[in-house]
């Protein structure tokens, strides 16, 4: 299947996908949500597929996560794909290890993209945050849940609250990836690493995934980003909400009014 705003790579049974709006950032917008959503499905399909390596055009972001420019226009009329953010944050049912191969910065929806993989690489001048409170909105695709989950809820609180930024080094020190590498080196060590999971059972890595996708399921992680998806419709409702959005797109400090 071709695609517009994303590439897809096969090389013996691992897939290559590489978000590609370079010039945004590689920024989601719906119908990159959709497509990717779309690729996953025929992912989780084909049976010559074992493993997945996502990442981003370009040598500057993995993605800026979602496209404000287009949410400030009104984007298009598509909705967000019910597997959640980038096709993936509310996916349960995928059996197969994804890599993330963070190239560059991972910001809000890109952050919350990587923790919906299975296994994060991040180049050694990615930076991550989930900066959503500066422009009004929140961590409501997975970040929340999935990050408190993985480095503990007061480190995460801090990061979430705050929404600053974080480097590569922080990142593995706080339990955020699971390596940092060169920059020249990522693709490499993320194929490197796709191929050392190709080559153990995969129907072992997809009852290991299987349990994995229970727990979180047992968990509560699917309610949670439903109720997650409430809040956002209702935050969007508020002068702040709106004031955030315009701000960032006149690129400017939001006047906050708390209503």
């Amino acid at each position: 299947m071709s695609y517009e705003f994303i590439k897809t790579e096969v090389q013996g049974n691992v897939l290559i996908v590489t978000m590609n709006r370079p010039e945004v950032y590689n920024a989601v917008h719906a119908e990159m949500h959709q497509e990717m959503s779309d690729c996953w499905d025929d992912f989780a399909a084909n049976p010559d597929l074992w493993v997945a390596v996502l990442t981003g055009a370009g040598d500057k972001a993995f993605t800026a996560g979602n496209d404000l420019k287009a949410t400030a226009k009104g984007g298009s009329k598509k909705t967000l794909a019910a597997t959640g953010f980038a096709g993936l944050s509310s996916r349960f049912d995928l059996e197969k290890p994804i890599i993330a191969a963070v190239n560059g910065f991972a910001m809000g929806g890109g952050f919350e993209t990587a923790l919906s993989c299975d296994i994060i690489i991040a180049a050694d001048v990615a930076k991550f945050a989930l900066p959503e409170v500066k422009v009004g909105f929140f961590a409501s695709a997975s970040g929340v849940q999935r990050l408190s989950r993985y480095i503990g809820r007061l480190a995460a609180q801090e990061l979430m609250l705050s929404g600053r930024t974080i480097d590569a080094a922080e990142a593995l020190r706080l339990g955020c990836v699971n390596e940092v590498v060169p920059a020249d080196q990522l693709m490499a060590r993320a194929m490197e690493k796709a191929q050392e999971l190709a080559s153990v059972s995969p129907s072992s890595i997809k009852a290991t995934k299987r349990i994995l996708n229970s727990m979180a399921v047992a968990e509560g992680l699917p309610e949670s980003l439903n109720y997650s998806r409430e809040v956002q419709m209702d935050l969007a409702q508020t002068e702040d909400f709106k004031e955030g959005v315009q701000a960032f797109v006149e690129k400017r400090k939001p006047n906050w009014v708390n209503r």
